[in-house]
């Protein structure tokens, strides 16, 4: 033993207290060192429904827990207004010409580095729970449980690590149990990184049966330009399909069940929804929804009468999903209470973009106009945080993964093209040298709702955007003056010197950040051919799961047919989908032609589960009946399984025929390994060639 003389002994003491000291907070709370991580994420909540951020329309209190014991950020903005891109944006903090997510189409290149496996390497407890909608398992994450795909609001599925699980439940409510669960096995002496992430008020807005009347005693109020339009704006604007007049359906978005114009599958969707509900949340459903649909049923309502009813069915949904959210948050505020695990604990709550509410007479995103562009962001760190405090900083959602390192105080790996706003949240302040504009790139045309693809830059005050590939037009709006946006200054007298300077800064910014609009202007064109079966009657012998956009009897024989290429959407008008059958046609040519050639155009997009047929046969006859056998094709199915489309030569020689019999088998289920593992595979179709 080590004897030590008093004055030693003393201030052994003394070291030893002040050490003790450090590891408590006021009210002896044990803090731990570095912080745990909390990243909540909903899914389309814009900051206009959050009480912190002024809505008119909602209160929020549990959510404006955060922004009270923290900071509030009113100018954080997306990089692409859409939900996968923006998730692997900030997973990645690269923008999405880097980590390869352009749109909700492509999947998730789990093998570049994410911000979890920058934590899980550095000692933290990683989790993943919720909703992912990257295509690919999660990578980086000690545990993960997700929806697949876009995940059901009732009763859902969910994999977790990798093996798939029914639920009964409400999602919001499942998520933060399996949260809460999470939480209590934790390791105490680790820290924790943990990404939350709700489905809720993702499209079709399906609220909890608790909520199911709320705000059913009130009218919520319209925004001012409900009825915009779209004067003195460029053609994306008017020729989005995105409006609430025009493209909320009846039935899958407003719940007024009937057979109404839009298409059968949103009729159907709904009818399946209403099958997975247990007998006493459809009793619910049907007690809430019955009499209102009823009477507007009966109310025959039509114009601007037809567009606020729809409105109002459409915002009082979302907010009822919302309110769940709020809920949900506050369950989890209450466990960190209750446990003390509050004090160094860094709270983030957000979504991957925001919405429109009708602003504009919308619904969805993609815009990158402020209600869509703009993300809500509130941040609590008991220990650094000023409580109460805000922040107009412009920040983008690249910064998420370098801000939420630099505040565990790990590293920033180089290839991050964002960067930590640690400094702005801890100090309050904005240093001298922060960003002075934002930038921005849409991808997704042609695709859902139609929105044009666009770049753009936003200062302080103004922001310009160019909308390009199948256009080429300007918008350029003074936030200050017009901040909804509503007149388009871009070409007026008095406005040369910013136009050029914010195109000086467009460039500049995609120098910085390597993007190059030229490589994604590659335009897709509907091909345009004559040939023997054009115009020719068809006998489908099973109907298509999913007819897009078009009657199924003309578009196998209208003389056209897409070609896509490496960044190309989908366009779905014009295709036939089979889920759960094959496909079977009879062409009639009218008399016996000369045939040298029969080709099918078929589609193959593996993320959307879409894949070439395993096998096709033409057979022919003289009747439509009785049919000879010609040939059987079997496409070549390889492990790459390359997108694209392709016209399959179902002839090696010449014959003479006038009924054309063709058959197409599907893939059954999604291979391993792919996207939607094991579910049913699709198989589209479209132009039947004959030369």
């Amino acid at each position: 033993m080590i004897k030590l003389c008093p004055l030693e002994a003393a201030l052994c003491v003394c070291l030893l207290l002040l050490s003790s000291a450090a590891c408590f907070t006021q009210g002896e709370k044990m803090v731990s060192s570095p912080p745990n991580i909390i990243f909540i994420m909903s899914d389309d909540h814009a900051a206009q429904a959050i009480s912190c951020y002024g809505s008119k329309i909602n209160e929020t209190p549990n959510l404006d827990r955060i922004a009270d014991n923290g900071m509030r950020m009113d100018r954080v903005y997306c990089t692409n207004s859409i939900c996968a891109p923006s998730r692997a944006s900030i997973l990645t903090g690269k923008f999405s010409h880097k980590n390869g997510v352009l749109n909700n189409v492509n999947s998730f290149d789990g093998s570049q580095e994410n911000v979890a496996k920058i934590f899980q390497s550095n000692g933290y407890q990683t989790a993943m729970i919720g909703k992912w909608h990257l295509k690919s398992s999660p990578t980086g994450f000690d545990y993960w449980n997700v929806l697949p795909g876009q995940g059901l609001y009732y009763n859902p599925s969910f994999i977790e690590m990798g093996e798939r699980k029914e639920y009964t439940g409400y999602v919001t409510d499942l998520i933060t149990d399996f949260t809460l669960n999470w939480l209590d096995s934790l390791q105490e002496e680790k820290p924790f990184f943990l990404m939350m992430q709700h489905k809720a008020p993702h499209r079709n807005w399906m609220p909890n049966t608790p909520d199911l009347t709320l705000y059913d005693d009130r009218d919520i109020p319209e925004p001012n330009n409900l009825f915009d339009d779209y004067q003195n704006r460029s053609s994306a604007a008017k020729e989005q399909e995105m409006s609430i007049e025009k493209d909320l359906h009846l039935s899958y978005d407003l719940k007024v069940m009937g057979d109404f114009p839009g298409g059968k599958w949103q009729v159907n969707f709904m009818k399946e929804r209403l099958k997975t509900m247990t007998e006493e949340q459809r009793s619910a459903w049907e007690a809430a929804y019955t009499p209102k649909n009823e009477a507007f049923l009966a109310a025959n309502l039509a114009g601007e009468d037809l567009i606020r009813w729809k409105y109002q069915r459409y915002i009082k949904d979302y907010l009822r999903t919302i309110h769940s959210v709020d809920v949900n948050v506050g369950r989890l505020l209450d466990y960190l209470e209750e446990n003390d695990m509050m004090e160094n604990t860094v709270i983030i709550y957000t979504s991957d973009q925001g919405f429109y509410l009708g602003e504009h007479g919308w619904f969805d995103k993609r815009f990158m106009y402020e209600e869509s562009y703009q993300m809500p962001f509130i941040i609590q760190y008991p220990e650094k945080i000023k409580a109460g405090s805000t922040s107009d900083a412009l920040c983008m959602n690249v910064d998420f993964a370098p801000t939420m390192l630099e505040l565990a105080g790990l590293p920033v790996p180089e290839e991050m093209q964002g960067t930590s706003f640690d400094q702005i949240v801890l100090n309050g302040n904005t240093p001298n040298n922060w960003r002075k504009t934002t930038y921005y790139h849409y991808f997704e045309y042609p695709g859902v709702h139609a929105v044009k693809r666009h770049y753009g830059v936003r200062n302080n005050r103004y922001k310009l955007i160019h909308f390009y590939y199948d256009i080429d037009e300007w918008e350029l709006f003074d936030l200050q003056e017009d901040p909804a946006e509503m007149d388009n200054l871009y070409g007026k007298e008095g406005y040369e010197a910013i136009t050029e300077e914010l195109k000086a800064e467009l460039k500049k910014q995609q120098d910085q950040y390597d993007d190059h609009p030229e490589d994604f202007n590659k335009l897709l064109e509907r091909k345009q051919k004559d040939h023997l079966a054009k115009g020719k009657p068809i006998q489908l012998l099973k109907e298509p799961n999913n007819a897009y956009g078009q009657d199924p009897l003309s578009v196998l024989t209208d003389g056209q047919y897409w070609e896509y290429n490496l960044y190309s959407s989908i366009v779905y008008t014009g295709w036939l989908g089979y889920n759960d059958r094959d496909f079977e046609v009879v062409l009639n040519l009218g008399e016996v032609k000369n045939i040298s050639s029969v080709l099918l155009n078929c589609y193959q997009n593996t993320d959307s589960r879409i894949y070439y047929p395993t096998e096709i046969s033409l057979a022919v006859s003289d009747d439509g009946k009785n049919a000879q056998a010609i040939q059987t094709v079997k496409p070549l199915v390889t492990e790459e399984y390359k997108n694209g489309t392709q016209a399959f030569q179902l002839t090696k020689e010449k014959l003479n025929a006038r009924y054309l019999h063709i058959s197409a088998k599907r893939l059954a289920m999604v291979p391993k390994g792919q996207s939607g593992e094991l579910k049913n595979a699709w198989l589209f179709v479209d132009e039947i060639i004959i030369e």
